[in-house]
Formats: C-alpha cells, structure tokens, sequence
C-alpha cells in the first residue's frame, strides 16, 4: 500500500504516534496563531470595505468604517450619541470579533491539516459560516443592519468575509505549520 499524502503538497502524511504528539500545537500556540490571523483578518477586511464599499460602491465615507461595527451591535442612535467613542467601540468589536474568529480556526485547522484538506479551501466554507453566524447575531442585537435578504448583500457580505478568512487560514497554517527540527 503506498503511503497517504497531504493534497497538493507532495509530502506524506505522518504516520507514528511520536509523530502526531510533536505536530500538535499547545494551546498557547493555537491561540498565539488564531490573534496573528485574526488581526490580519480583520486588516485586510478594512482594505476591501476601504476599495469597495468606499471607493467602488460610495456606501460610506472612509472615516465611516470602525464605527460600523457600533451602529450595527447597538443602533445609529448609539452609534451617534457616542460620538468619537462610537470609533473607539466600533474598532475594539472588528477586532475582538476578528481575534475571536481567528482562534477558532487556529483550533479547528489541525483536524482539516491531519485530513489532508487546504487550509485555503476550508476557508472559503468558514468565512460563509462567519458571515452567517455574525449576521444572525447582528439581527438578534439590532434592528440597525442592511436586509440580509438582498442578493447584493449577501454576495458582498460572501466576499468581504473571503477576503476576512483566506489570509487569517493562511497565516494560522504557517503559524502551526509543524517545524522542522532545530527552528522554534
């Protein structure tokens, strides 16, 4: 029988048990890996509602983008009567939410790594289920959100989560990536 192989890298799947216990990370590795994805997540997400819902779309002003996250936890009312403090709010939800995300795929990878899948692939089904899971929520918060109903809404909601979710797996996967012998 030939041995099993990691899809589309070449390399064999490790095999003994000393093997599998030296490429588990420690929680404090998941954790640290899920903030550095999360944080790029949460920046590159910015950049696209920067290029798209600012520049190509014109569905809000640049300064419009940290205080989103306010108007959409606690309504336009709150949102407004924070004044300045609706950005520093607004900021600490993208990115506690984003950092939040970030662990749990840094916690689910290695299942999908061990099976051989992507981590690219798997996100693209995990930024749906963010965008579904945040999205829920936000109705549950709020009255203060666009129809999710709407195709338009959807499909950019899609994108801006794969544009959230494909950098955040790929710096978890580098980051839990198993290291050859000598590098820590």
């Amino acid at each position: 029988m030939g041995r099993q192989h990691i899809i589309g890298t070449g390399e064999p799947v490790v095999g003994s048990a000393t093997d599998a216990v030296q490429a588990r990370a420690t929680l404090a590795d998941t954790v640290r890996a899920g903030i550095r994805g999360g944080v790029t997540g949460a920046v590159l997400i910015w950049v696209y509602e920067a290029l798209v819902w600012v520049g190509a779309q014109h569905l809000m002003p640049l300064a419009g983008i940290p205080r989103n996250a306010t108007g959409l936890v606690f309504g336009k009312a709150v949102q407004d009567a924070l004044g300045i403090g609706a950005y520093v709010l607004g900021t600490a939800i993208h990115f506690a939410f984003a950092l939040s995300w970030g662990i749990v795929f840094a916690a689910i990878w290695p299942w999908f790594r061990r099976r051989g899948f992507e981590a690219t692939f798997v996100a693209l089904f995990f930024a749906i289920v963010a965008w579904i899971v945040m999205h829920v929520l936000i109705m549950i918060a709020s009255s203060n959100h666009p129809n999710y109903a709407d195709p338009n809404v959807i499909i950019g909601g899609f994108m801006s989560h794969f544009v959230f979710a494909v950098p955040l797996a790929l710096v978890v996967k580098r980051s839990l990536a198993p290291q050859p012998s000598g590098r820590g």
